[in-house]
């Protein structure tokens, strides 16, 4: 690996130079273990320890296919399939990997009793498959997540349609917390030349998840003066529909856990916060039924917000918790669009508030290659910012995994792999200078 490293830390090096670098037997990557997915089984969700479950093995590097690459990991951070995947929830993984190693002779590969996670990554191309034209080795390069066969024409309006779409690194092996990842070639994308590696790592899976949802036609098709809705508006996810809200002339409405969550938002240019901690707002009166007092509670508060106007898009993905308040604060012929549930899957709402007043539901689930593309190239513009608040190195993906089960981080949570130290790949100083405090923002905080 050293070698490896070597020659991207050189300005020196060409193209053929990487070509010729010779790959490594092994190398180090952070699994979880098919023999070990019961040991959490008689613990609640917040007692199960992504510390206990993850470990950091020397695994053989996998065969190299036709439309696929490798690349060598600089940089990758967590994301909540990350902790789903460590605690075994809502399944074990091994699932999905034994599914898909039926389908060909190659992607057998896939089927192992250990399983390399992450679903993000920066790093530099070292050899390119069969039928692989637009890249080549030593190429900077980030990944989004989407995998596709796109043998199906169901896929080929929109990819995320294919039958046989997975999620990288969470739905198929090799993902990139380890020094080196596979990927197929049509995953990859430039890497945004101001940034370090851990930053351009940061915004894959999130920011391109947050681009379809509030964005593209696919999502809530936003468009300027919108009044956006948007939970956890600090968090990983929420911190870039707030700057896509942002960027493109809506105002976000952001809701947001304690004042310092408050002032990460405020220091992103949001002007309407709910601290939702401050005002109790307490949607269930119990475990079995929800309180629509508080539903217009919430609703009063954002039309103080917004000079009396309801909401025109919910950016939901906390789900069971807060789906009944976001249907019901919804504008008449609004959309809540929903790419996740962190506090549990089975959603209840009043019916009488969606058919009456004919708001849509969107089912939104990451993106497809365009819409990655557009994401990745707004960073790359410097109009959207990574919101990396903290980086580990590859040893304590265990602690940074903890961190987002526990909620105890603002942004996203970088991974070093290769790269020996954070600040690093950086290669347009001038464009960064003039962005760095968007850059820092969620640093200091």
């Amino acid at each position: 690996m050293k070698e490896i490293l070597d020659a991207i830390q050189s300005p020196e090096s060409t193209s053929a130079d990487f070509a010729a670098l010779p790959l490594p037997d092994s190398y180090r990557a952070v699994t979880v273990h098919k023999d070990e997915t019961e040991m959490f089984a008689d613990l609640t969700t917040r007692d199960k320890d992504p510390r206990k479950s993850l470990h950091l093995d020397e695994v053989p590097v996998p065969e190299l296919g036709p439309g696929e690459a490798l690349v060598a990991v600089m940089a990758s951070s967590v994301n909540y399939n990350s902790v789903w995947t460590s605690i075994f929830e809502p399944m074990a993984t091994f699932g999905f990997l034994e599914r898909y190693g039926k389908l060909s002779e190659l992607t057998k590969r896939h089927d192992l009793p250990y399983h390399i996670i992450g679903s993000d990554l920066a790093g530099v191309v070292l050899r390119t498959g069969p039928g692989v034209n637009a890249w080549r080795p030593g190429d900077e390069v980030v990944a989004h997540c989407l995998s596709v066969e796109l043998e199906s024409s169901d896929g080929h309006n929109d990819t995320m349609l294919d039958p046989e779409q997975r999620i990288w690194g969470f739905e198929t092996n090799f993902g990139g917390l380890a020094e080196i990842a596979l990927v197929k070639s049509n995953q990859l994308m430039p890497k945004p030349d101001h940034l370090s590696w851990e930053e351009a790592a940061a915004p894959g899976l999130v920011n391109s998840t947050a681009y379809r949802q509030l964005v593209s036609r696919n999502g809530a098709d936003m468009k300027q003066g919108d009044n956006v809705l948007i939970w956890g508006a600090s968090g990983g996810l929420g911190s870039y529909a707030t700057q896509f809200a942002l960027a493109g002339g809506a105002n976000p409405i952001c809701v947001v856990s304690s004042p310092q969550k408050a002032e990460i938002c405020r220091s992103m240019g949001a002007e309407a916060i709910i601290d939702r901690t401050a005002e109790d707002y307490k949607f269930w009166k119990d475990e079995h039924n929800q309180d629509p007092r508080e539903w217009k509670r919430f609703g009063k508060r954002i039309r103080e917000l917004t000079g009396g106007e309801d909401v025109d898009i919910v950016f939901e993905h906390p789900g069971r918790e807060t789906f009944g308040a976001s249907v019901y604060v919804t504008r008449k012929g609004g959309t809540i669009v929903t790419c996740a549930s962190t506090s549990g899957y089975n959603h209840e709402y009043d019916n009488r508030y969606l058919w009456m007043s004919l708001k849509r539901i969107i089912g939104s689930h990451f993106a497809n290659y365009r819409e990655a593309w557009e994401a990745n190239r707004l960073i790359a513009k410097g109009k959207i910012h990574p919101t990396l608040s903290r980086v580990y190195p590859l040893e304590e993906t265990g602690q940074a995994a903890y961190d987002v089960h526990r909620n105890l981080h603002q942004g996203k949570v970088g991974v070093l792999a290769l790269a020996p130290r954070e600040g690093l790949g950086v290669r347009d100083e001038e464009k960064r200078a003039k962005h760095i405090d968007a850059i820092n923002r969620f640093r200091n905080i």
